[in-house]
Order: C-alpha cells, then structure tokens, then sequence
C-alpha cells in the first residue's frame, strides 16, 4: 500500500512547502518512491500463482480487504512500478533548471499526482479499479498541458480529450459487459468468465480502442504529434515515456487474458495496424524539421513494433516487448531533454537552424550520441535485445509481417541519424551554446546506465517478467 501512499502524500504536502524548497523536495520525493520499488524488488520472489501477493495482503489485513480494493502486482507490474518510479524521479530531475516549472507547487504536485495515478493503474487488480486510476490518470496531464503548454495549445487539447473520452467510454463498456458474465469486477472472477466469440469480440473491442487511442496505433495516432509539440517537456515526458505504457500493459494484463477467444480474429489485424504504423511514422519521422515533432513520429513507430510483439503472443515477442517498453520509456526521456535543452539555450528546435552544437557542448553531443544508440537498437544497448526478440516472435507468426516490420532498424536509423549529425555537426550558425548543467548531466548518465546495463545484461529483467508471461500464454491457452 506504500506504494501508492508515498506519492499521493508528497502531492498533497506540494501545495503547502515553502516555494524556496519546491524543487528539493520534488527530488527528495521522487527518490523515496524509487527506493521503496526497490526494496519490494529485492524481496520479490516469483510465484506459481499469478498474484500470489494480493493473498499476502489480503491476509495481513485480517481478511477485511475489500474486494473493490484488490491491488498487488507480478514480475510484470513490479518492472511497470520501478519503472514510473525511476521516470518520475528523472522528469523532476531533468527539469530542475527550468525554474517556471520546476519551482511551480502545481506542477510537483500533479506530477506526484499523476505517479499515483499510474501505479494505481500498474497494481489494480480489479477491473473497476483500474478503470478509475486509469481516468485519474487523465487529470493531471490535462492540466499540466493546459497550464504549462505552449501557444495554440487549444486544438491539440481538446483533441486530446475527445480521443481519450471516447477510448475511455469504450472500455467502460467492456468492463460493464463482461461483469454481467462473472460475479464480480476481481481481474480473476474476469479471466474465469466463458464468453461466446462475439461477446469476447465485443469485450476485446472496447479494451483495444481504448489502449490503441493511447498507444497510439494507426489509424488512432492523429492526436499525438501535435499534442507531444505543444505540451511542455515534462508533459511530453509523461505522455511517451509513462501515459502509454499503461495501455501496452493493458494489452497484457487485461485485454488478451480477459478476451482470448477473440485473439483469433483480431491478432492479425492488430499486428497489420501495428506493421502500418512502424512504417509509416518512420517515414514521417525522416520529413520533420521539428526536433520534438520527430520524435513524436518516432515514438509511434516503435510503439507499433511493441504493440504487434504483444499480440502475437510468443514468449520471445512478449519478453522482447516488455524489455522494449522499458528501454523506450528512457530513451524517450533522454530524446526529449535534449530536443528540451536545445529549445531552452536558443529558442527553437528546427533542425535545419542547429549545427555545430559537439563543438561547443561536447558532453552533451556524448551522451545524445549514446541515446540515439539505444533509440537505433545498436548492441550494447537495451534496445537491441528488445527489438530482436519481437522481430523473431512477430518473424514466427508470419515471416512477411516480420520482415517488414524489421525495416524500423533501418529507418529508425535514417531519422535519428539526420537529427544527430544536423544538431551536432557542421558548421556553426553563430549562436553559443552551453555545456550541460549538473541536473542534465546526470539524467542524461542515469538514462545511459540503464540502457547500457539492460543492453549488456537483459537476464536481470527477463527473469523478473517471463514468469508472468508465462502464466499469460498459459491463461489463453486453457481458455
């Protein structure tokens, strides 16, 4: 319960701290969640049954728990509730210099909010209650983009909101339709439910509209470049390195366990729509000018690779998906700080005005060097394992989805690279450009050791997530 308590504590306490102490105590706050996911991590020990945790609280509760407030997690929502935590703490971190932000009591205190809101989503165990820290989830975002976002942020807002309200109805009726046929909302109760194909075709539906709107998938992406561009940094921080991952683990921990026998019917689609959407913003990505839109662009090529992985259901695909959902997550952070520091030390982002930066910032042209390495899935990296193991599981589903889906690594490699070598190289355009504060710095070192870490030793997290895949494939299959 700590889990969630620390968060949700540190947003309320945000409003009333003396304005002097804001951005120390965002920091100090943000690191107590990530040492207490870690020591639930030290004392993880993966079980046969699938939320053996839940019974452990139950059970020191007295067995008063009530049902509506299951919570608990596996090795996959473990690696989910380290991973917000150690996102938030980077976010708060990479924007110690931005003083409007950073300083600001509301902006900490819906960050802290939106942390809970997202373990919430991660340690649910009730439909009902994932649903609603999925729409408190809504809030915080919303405001931080409606207070701290750029100019013309109207459009983008509100079709933000249009596309998460309809996803969000959407889902509503799976959950309410698929309750009629189990006796109460417990993810378990939900599994167990025997549905007819065209009541799991109905129930998947709802599921997949909501989670492909925040993924986003084509055709429902429209909403997000614009959306990335005009947010402030933190906010496109949130919404690409965190916001949606909670549909990625939705697809896992909801949508196929509670609807399998629509997988049928519905995987190829989804793995098309995902292959579409590889290929497609990638060739976007290589057009844009804008260093901030291209990496929005980018980030839904990659997310279609995921979301592809995921539903052809193979233990690689899988793993390769969750070991991806990670190393995107800090690549993105790591993408956005320095379109952000670009932004911050000159006033824009257009690709084709930048040139010449490695010369007088050589620590930041190092380890923007490094992100881009991890973003290209370059080996060493975490990226390069998490890619290789969803080409190989979409590759045995079907080679020819496989194939083309692989052609990410050679685009990827074609936008990132053109943004690299315009910013960094060449002659200067005659502006000066300051070396990496400390806060920089260091975000940028924490984003590298994780990726080079994974890259070198991704055994460290599979073992943590394959047990729960497993029981995954095990539930389809029964079912």
């Amino acid at each position: 319960m700590e889990l969630l308590l620390i968060p949700f504590v540190f947003a309320l306490v945000a409003m009333i701290i003396p304005q002097k102490a804001v951005r120390g105590y965002a920091l100090i706050g943000a690191l107590v969640s990530v040492v207490v996911g870690v020591v639930h991590a030290v004392n993880y020990v993966p079980s046969a049954e699938y939320f053996s945790i839940v019974e452990a609280c139950t059970t020191m509760m007295g067995g008063k728990l009530p049902f509506f407030m299951k919570y608990g997690y596996d090795g996959i929502g473990l690696t989910m509730v380290l991973l917000t935590n150690v996102i938030v703490f980077l976010i708060l971190l990479s924007n110690y210099d931005n003083q409007s932000i950073a300083a600001s009591k509301k902006f900490v205190a819906l960050v802290f909010f939106m942390q809970f809101a997202l373990l919430g989503v991660f340690l649910s165990l009730d439909g009902l209650l994932f649903y609603i820290f999925w729409e408190l989830s809504l809030i915080p975002v919303f405001l931080i983009f409606l207070w701290f976002g750029a100019k013309g942020k109207r459009r983008a807002l509100m079709k933000f909101f249009i596309y998460t309200f309809i996803g969000s109805l959407a889902m509503l009726f799976s959950l309410i339709y698929i309750r009629s046929y189990a006796p109460s909302f417990a993810i378990e109760d939900l599994v167990a439910a025997q549905l007819t194909t065209v009541s799991a075709l109905w129930v998947f539906g709802g599921f997949f509209i909501a989670f492909a709107v925040k993924i986003p998938l084509f055709p429902f992406h429209t909403w997000q470049p614009e959306t990335y561009t005009k947010s402030p940094m933190a906010g496109t921080m949130l919404l690409g390195a965190l916001m949606l991952k909670m549909a990625l683990f939705g697809m896992i921990r909801w949508m196929i366990p509670l609807a399998p026998e629509a997988l049928h019917c519905m995987t190829e689609v989804i793995v098309i729509l995902g292959g579409i959407g590889v290929i497609y913003a990638a060739i976007i990505a290589i057009k844009q000018n804008d260093m901030k839109t291209l990496f929005a662009y980018a980030s839904i090529s990659h997310v279609g690779l995921i979301a592809a992985g995921i539903i052809v259901l193979s233990l690689d695909a899988l793993t390769g998906a969750m070991v991806q959902i990670v190393n995107h997550s800090f690549v993105a952070v790591g993408l956005f700080l320095a379109a952000d520091i670009i932004d911050r030390r000159l006033g824009h982002r257009n690709l084709l005005e930048l040139g010449g930066i490695a010369q007088q910032a050589p620590k930041f042209a190092f380890w923007f060097a490094v992100i881009i390495f991890a973003g290209v899935s370059v080996p060493l990296t975490s990226g390069f394992i998490g890619e290789f193991l969803l080409i190989k599981g979409i590759y045995g589903y079907n080679w020819m989805y496989g194939v083309l889906i692989g052609t990410t690594l050679i685009l990827a490699c074609v936008y990132s690279f053109r943004a690299y070598q315009l910013s960094m190289f060449g002659p200067s355009k005659g502006f000066e450009f300051p070396d990496l504060t400390w806060a920089e710095w260091l975000s940028f070192f924490i984003v590298a050791i994780v990726v080079v870490f994974l890259g070198v030793y991704p055994q460290f997290l599979i073992d943590m997530v394959e047990p729960g895949l497993q029981k995954l494939i095990e539930i389809v299959n029964v079912k």
